[in-house]
């Protein structure tokens, strides 16, 4: 076994056990950080079948935007997770089913392999081919730019798509946030724009002139002495 290999199997220990841990943390701080680890340790698996692109947008995208969304709307929104566990044990039996179901599709896909005539010489294939017989390639070929062609050219459509959802997720979680407590101060913005003049301000008319009230005569001391 090589050097890749056991790397491989390293990473996917660590990804299956953050996998797992995941579903099973307590706490969702704990889940959604867990989820991180799962998200870096694909990306090195990716990074081993030589796939640099998808490995450093699933760090970039998926680990420094979406889950520190995520981490953001779990902490401002104070999820009380034993509601949400209330009714674990009680769907419990159609999950596991399910995730039988589910479990027994992906081994019989994978057991019976890909079955493949012939692959399709593209890419790196294309560049070891043509360096074997000997030929000078006029340019290297590069995953990241082939991507990168094919995202702005013929998938710009689902990528305005993705990124307009991306921006109403983020809207969506910040209005979520900015929901009405007991312990803070807040105003309808539809009674600010509504709001007149004659609301805010009213003019009272004075005189320029306004006569001082009258002074209270000081006591005397022979009055003060009766008093005694």
């Amino acid at each position: 076994m090589d050097f890749t290999t056991g790397f491989f199997y390293l990473f996917s220990a660590v990804l299956l056990f953050a996998a797992f841990r995941v579903i099973t943390a307590r706490n969702p701080v704990y889940a959604a950080l867990y989820l991180v680890l799962t998200f870096t340790q694909a990306a090195a698996i990716w990074l081993l079948l030589k796939a640099e692109f998808l490995a450093i947008v699933l760090v970039l995208v998926y680990v420094g935007a979406v889950m520190v969304l995520f981490l953001f709307v779990v902490m401002m929104l104070d999820i009380n997770t034993d509601t949400l566990r209330a009714g674990f044990w009680k769907h419990f039996p159609v999950a596991a089913v399910v995730g039988v179901v589910i479990a027994l599709e992906m081994a019989a896909v994978l057991m019976g392999g890909f079955r493949i005539a012939e692959a399709p010489r593209g890419g790196a294939a294309a560049v070891q081919a043509a360096a074997q017989a000997g030929g000078q390639l006029a340019a290297e070929v590069s995953n990241t730019k082939e991507l990168g062609k094919l995202m702005y050219t013929q998938y710009l459509y689902p990528l305005e798509l993705a990124a307009v959802l991306l921006l109403v997720a983020i809207i969506s979680a910040i209005a979520l946030t900015l929901r009405k407590r007991k312990d803070n101060r807040r105003i309808d913005p539809s009674l600010q724009v509504r709001v007149r003049a004659s609301d805010r301000l009213q003019v009272v008319k004075m005189p320029p002139v306004v006569a001082a009230p009258p002074q209270p005569e000081p006591a005397t001391p022979a009055a003060e002495g009766g008093k005694a």
